[in-house]
C-alpha cells in the first residue's frame, strides 16, 4: 500500500517505520530539524521489541508534492487535525481514506467535514513512545496497538487491506466492531491519565498507588464512561474496571503525553481531552465536575503555552 504518515512524531513515526520496515511504500509529511534528519540519516527507533532503523526513507514538507496515496494515516496531535485535514486534501484521491490515530474522539468528525465523510474511517492506538530527537522515536512502553474501522460499522476491503499491512509489520491491529465503542474506551483511559497526569504532574505509579490520587482516576474515568452513555456509545458496562486495570499494567514511570507536554510548556490536548469531557457532557446534561476543575486548572498553562497570556 502506498501509505503517508501525516505527522511523523512520536506515534506517526513509530507505525510508520514499522510498516516502511516491512516493505509498504510509506511516505512521512514532516517538517524542521526532524524532516531534515530524516532525510539525511534515515528514521530510527528505539524500542523494548528491539531498535531498528529505516533508511533511506521517502519524507517531504509539501503535501501536494505526493500526491493521491492509498491510506493517510494521521500521527498530529489533537488540536492539530483540522488544520492537517486541509493540507492534506492533495493527497486524497478517489479511493484514499483517512485514519486518525491521535487522542479524543471527535477526529473522525474534523476529517469528513473537509475530506467528506466517505474518506474518513474511525481509529485509535496504544503506545507510550515519543520523539527524543530529531530522526529518533523511543518506544518505551506497551504493546503496540491499533484499531480502525467504517464509522458506519460495517466490514470493508480496505479496512482489511490496512489490517493486513500492519500484520505484515508485527503490529497487532484490529478492526473492532464498533469503532466508536473502541474508541471511547481508549478515550476513558487517556483523558483519565493525562489529565490527572498534567494537574499532579506525578507518574503512573504514583498516581494508582496512594488512596486520594487513585480515586481520582477512578472518578475521572467513571465521569468519561457517563458522558460516552449518554451520548448513545455502548460502553461495556465494566468499562471504568477495565481502564483502571489497563493504568495498572503501565511501566510505573509512565506518562501521557498530554502530561508531558503540558510540564514542558509546550501546547497540548487539553481541549480534546478533559476539555471535551466537559464540553461533551454539557451537551447531554452530564456534569464531570472533576474534569472541570482539571480542565479550569490547567487552561492558564495552556493558555501560556499557545501564546495567548504571559506571566512567569
Amino acid at each position: 500500500m502506498r501509505i503517508a504518515i501525516f505527522g511523523a512524531g512520536a506515534v506517526g513515526g513509530y507505525f510508520g517505520a514499522r510498516l516502511a520496515q516491512a516493505g509498504e511504500n510509506v511516505i512521512f509529511i514532516a517538517r524542521g530539524e526532524h524532516l531534515q534528519a530524516m532525510r539525511r540519516d534515515g528514521l530510527y527507533v528505539e524500542s523494548i521489541l528491539g531498535d531498528f532503523r529505516v533508511a533511506p526513507v521517502e519524507a517531504t514538507d509539501d503535501p501536494a508534492s505526493v500526491g493521491p496515496v492509498d491510506v493517510v494515516l494521521v500521527g498530529v496531535k489533537a488540536w492539530q487535525v483540522p488544520e492537517a485535514a486541509e493540507s492534506m486534501r492533495p493527497m486524497v484521491g478517489p479511493e484514499t481514506f483517512a485514519v486518525p490515530l491521535q487522542n479524543g474522539v471527535e477526529a473522525p468528525d474534523q476529517l469528513a467535514a473537509v475530506l467528506g465523510k466517505e474518506h474518513v474511517l474511525g481509529g485509535l492506538c496504544r503506545i507510550i513512545c515519543s520523539r527524543v530527537a530529531p530522526g529518533r522515536i523511543r518506544h518505551a512502553g506497551m504493546e503496540p496497538y491499533v484499531a480502525f474501522g467504517e464509522l458506519d460499522n460495517r466490514p470493508s476491503p480496505r479496512a482489511e487491506r490496512l489490517r493486513a499491512a500492519f500484520e505484515r509489520a508485527g503490529v497487532r491491529a484490529e478492526i473492532p466492531p464498533d469503532i466508536h465503542v473502541a474508541m471511547w474506551e481508549k478515550f476513558l483511559f487517556i483523558c483519565t491519565l493525562s489529565g490527572v497526569g498534567a494537574v499532579t504532574r506525578a507518574p503512573v505509579g504514583v498516581l494508582r498507588t496512594i488512596p486520594e490520587t487513585r480515586r481520582m482516576l477512578e472518578q475521572a474515568a467513571a465521569e468519561a464512561f457517563a458522558v460516552g452513555r449518554a451520548r448513545n456509545v455502548a460502553l461495556p458496562d465494566d468499562a471504568v474496571e477495565r481502564t483502571m486495570a489497563l493504568i495498572d499494567s503501565l511501566p510505573p514511570g509512565g506518562t501521557a503525553s498530554m502530561q508531558r507536554d503540558i510540564i514542558a510548556g509546550r501546547p497540548s490536548e487539553l481541549e480534546a481531552q478533559n476539555g471535551a469531557v466537559v464540553r461533551l457532557g454539557r451537551e447531554v446534561g452530564v456534569p464531570t465536575p472533576l474534569h472541570e476543575f482539571i480542565y479550569h486548572s490547567l487552561l492558564p498553562l495552556e493558555r501560556r503555552a499557545r501564546g495567548e497570556i504571559e506571566f512567569p
